[in-house]
């Protein structure tokens, strides 16, 4: 795990990354707590924001009856992937004091994983409906990465167009499709190989998937 720096202000230690984590209603919800565990065992700080049909997801797709009060789901998530004091922040969907809802405070980046056509919508529209939305609209404003792992098929003419828009205005489309010429032998795997690929463009180092024409590093 990455050291924490000292922060001279006070005793309290600070990360030296911060990345927001957005967890939506589309199927697919085991990538986005796959990346979790993987930012969080890399020693990222991790601001998590969930929507309420992300909440019914977690419980459909993964079996987590995840409290719906933040302060609760952040220790519950704590102690789920092992994080550290701190680590690991946890806000409500209408919590606009967040250090994410003010782009005087925004994260490194944030990936919204997995991603419904519906905040694919919003974002596309500059809506600031509830804080997800607001979190992304802020990384874009201030130049930051923005991933969007998108889950949906077929897309139709507006899923296309509204990609293209959040494209030109700066973020990462990254629909969840995980490839098979590494011959992948689970749905773990599977995963693996997407969650490779954010973390790829997090610049967060990451054992789940070798670069292209290099052999597996020994252990994995």
């Amino acid at each position: 795990m990455s050291e924490r720096l000292p922060d001279e202000r006070c005793d309290e230690p600070v990360w030296p990354r911060t990345i927001a984590v957005a967890l939506t209603g589309a199927s697919g919800i085991h990538y986005g707590l796959r990346l979790l565990h993987c930012l969080i065992d890399s020693g990222v700080r991790v601001y998590l924001l969930i929507s309420q049909a992300g909440q019914v997801v977690l419980k459909m797709e993964a079996g987590i009856d995840a409290p719906a009060r933040p302060a609760e789901a952040e220790r519950f998530f704590s102690a789920r992937f092992g994080a550290a004091p701190g680590q690991l922040r946890v806000f409500g969907r209408q919590q606009w004091t967040a250090p994410v809802a003010s782009g005087s405070h925004p994260p490194e980046a944030m990936v919204i994983c997995p991603c419904t056509t519906g905040t694919l919508a919003s974002l596309a529209a500059g809506l600031s409906q509830d804080l997800i939305q607001r979190a992304a609209d802020v990384v874009l404003k201030e130049r930051r990465t923005l991933i969007l792992v998108v889950r949906e098929t077929p897309f139709t003419t507006i899923h296309l167009e509204n990609m293209l828009r959040l494209a030109r205005a700066g973020a990462v489309i990254m629909p969840a499709n995980p490839g098979f010429y590494y011959q992948p032998q689970s749905i773990d795997a599977l995963i693996d190989f997407m969650v490779a690929r954010v973390l790829d463009h997090l610049r967060v180092p990451q054992r789940l998937l070798p670069p292209w024409g290099e052999p597996p590093a020994q252990g994995d």
